[in-house]
């Protein structure tokens, strides 16, 4: 099956992640530079989800490019990572409510980690469609930067009960890496 109804309703979900997003920032309290500070962390969690939710769909949009054609399988693929991103907004939201209290920072790795793992799942399912010699199997090969990934998250996770604000930064430090789009494949496509 062709792949462009599922390009365009990830589009869609994905606007809409990111309008919700948005939607769940709080107005600074007042109107001095203290209000605005004091909304500061959360605005900067805010900017690290959106980060990662542009990644994602950045990164999913070569990866459509590397492929010809989509089937059931990735269509619920596809629905899985979605489901995931999904619930980005209201982690952001129990962040900023529980004032970046441990299991909070840890759910948003778990998110973040599932997400992931949904790519992953996502990109399998699509080099089964195209086969082991296509275009986009050939790009992503080991894909060790996907593991790491995933190890990293995995390990922000646990971090997240003893120092909250170490799991930030290597949450971060994942969003840095994934921040320009997947050379592997801009390089075939």
């Amino acid at each position: 099956m062709h792949k462009g109804r599922l390009e365009a309703f990830t589009d869609g979900v994905i606007a809409v992640i990111i309008t919700i997003m948005v939607l769940e920032m709080k107005v600074p309290p007042g109107a001095d530079l203290a209000a605005l500070a004091s909304t500061l962390p959360l605005f900067l969690i805010y900017v690290l989800s959106y980060v990662n939710v542009a990644i994602f769909w950045n990164n999913h949009h070569h990866m459509l490019q590397a492929s010809k054609r989509v089937d059931g399988r990735a269509l619920w693929a596809n629905l899985f990572l979605l489901f995931w991103l999904s619930l980005v907004p209201l982690v952001i939201r129990w962040i900023g409510d529980t004032n970046f209290a441990a299991l909070p920072i840890a759910a948003y790795g778990f998110i973040l980690t599932m997400a992931a793992i949904g790519y992953s799942l996502l990109q399998w399912t699509l080099i089964m469609c195209d086969g082991l010699d296509s275009t986009l199997a050939r790009a992503i090969g080991g894909d060790r930067k996907g593991k790491l990934s995933i190890v990293t998250n995995v390990a922000a996770i646990g971090l997240a009960f003893a120092r909250p604000w170490i799991a930030i930064a290597l949450y971060i430090v994942v969003a840095v890496i994934w921040f320009v789009p997947d050379r592997r494949i801009e390089k075939i496509i």
